[in-house]
């Protein structure tokens, strides 16, 4: 892929709105952010509920309260998260453009399941009322990639407009997705990564998965033992540019992006619920590093989640394409965030970056479900 810079990253995450924030809550211990009893929706006590959410989230300080009554969770998170990506690279102060302009900045990002939260809701009022009771202005956010185009519309961004549904390699196949666009002159900078928001629906059917951990403690990603994961939510946009683009108009670059891999490895059975494969991570790993100084990746910055179907063979792809090096699990502060888990994972490795001295290079991993699976390089700016 061709080199990009991140000149400004907007951060809403359970562990605070902002980069500064989310770096403050990295530095902390994890497992602060999860919490029993969640505001973002209303559920019988449960003693296996554990969520990482951002309490009594409120966008009104960030993006005001002009036309978000009928806005979901979802897009309200991505809102927040745009406006502080784009005023944190420098591009918009105040909502109003100070670099670039509407036709040059586009958005591409991801989320797995963006828009149950309003089916789930216009769902109920069918059922348990009766469909006339339904609020048709409502009903767009059903839609999976409306919550990314009223990003569009409501920072006046013209250039392109696109949705990756790719589960939780969404956030990192985002970002070969806007160095392909900005290669092709679509746009000169891009809103990437992704977004996911907590709602009953969700949980519920992670439950009902038996996917989730559900023990007071011992929960840790990353660790010997796997007995499931707790979800998270939140909207991380890294905006990225031209790296000779972004230095020429004098943009900070807060890291480098230098190389990007996907494999897909299909099932052996017919119709597997879950399919995830170490084959495809571990060839995804070696495109993204092709051509690069192994020795400079300082880390790997996993998308371990503490559930043992995913975790097992990613652990045992990095121990064959990376072994001896350092495996961290961002999941373990934010939560399992699905679409927006990869974006995360960039965040992150951009704030661990600063601090090591080993390396270079991190390398973002994340597999899918399904067989697929991505990584992603950064480097700290030279």
């Amino acid at each position: 892929m061709r080199p990009l810079a991140i000149t400004g990253l907007g951060v809403c995450s359970p562990l605070g709105i902002g980069w500064e924030a989310f770096r403050e809550g990295l530095s902390a211990p994890p497992g602060g952010a999860f919490t029993t009893t969640p505001t973002s929706f209303t559920a019988a006590p449960h003693p296996g509920l554990r969520v990482a959410e951002i309490n009594n989230f409120d966008p009104k300080p960030i993006v005001g309260d002009k036309g978000l009554r009928n806005n979901d969770r979802l897009t309200r998170l991505l809102l927040v998260a745009a406006r502080l990506g784009l005023e944190h690279a420098g591009i918009k102060r105040d909502g109003a453009f100070t670099a670039l302009g509407p036709t040059e900045v586009g958005v591409c990002a991801s989320t797995a399941y963006g828009s149950l939260e309003a089916i789930h809701e216009l769902d109920s009022v069918a059922r348990l009322e009766d469909p006339r009771y339904l609020n048709p202005a409502r009903f767009p956010n059903t839609v999976i990639n409306a919550s990314i185009g009223y990003v569009s519309i409501w920072e006046e961004l013209r250039a392109l407009n696109a949705t990756v549904t790719n589960g939780p390699t969404g956030a990192l196949d985002a970002f070969d997705a806007a160095s392909l666009w900005i290669g092709a002159g679509r746009a000169k900078a891009v809103l990437t990564g992704g977004a996911e928001a907590m709602s009953e629906g969700l949980w519920q059917a992670f439950r009902r998965l038996g996917a989730l951990d559900e023990q007071p403690e011992g929960w840790a990603p990353g660790g010997s033992v796997s007995r499931g994961l707790r979800l998270g939510e939140g909207a991380c946009l890294s905006v990225v540019e031209d790296l000779a683009a972004a230095k020429a108009r004098g943009a900070k670059v807060y890291a480098e992006v230098v190389g990007y891999g996907a494999a897909f490895e299909p099932a052996e059975a017919d119709k597997p619920m879950v399919h995830v494969s170490a084959a495809a991570l571990g060839r995804a790993v070696r495109s993204a590093l092709e051509g690069l100084d192994r020795s400079a990746v300082a880390m790997v910055v996993s998308g371990l989640s503490g559930l043992a179907v995913t975790d097992g063979p990613e652990r045992a792809a990095l121990a064959e394409s990376l072994g001896g090096v350092a495996v961290r699990a961002p999941k373990a502060w934010c939560g399992e965030t699905l679409g927006a888990g990869g974006a995360f994972g960039v965040a992150a490795a951009i704030d661990w970056l600063a601090d090591e001295r080993a390396g270079a290079c991190a390398v973002v991993t994340s597999v899918g479900f399904y067989g697929n699976a991505s990584a992603l390089v950064i480097r700290r700016p030279e």
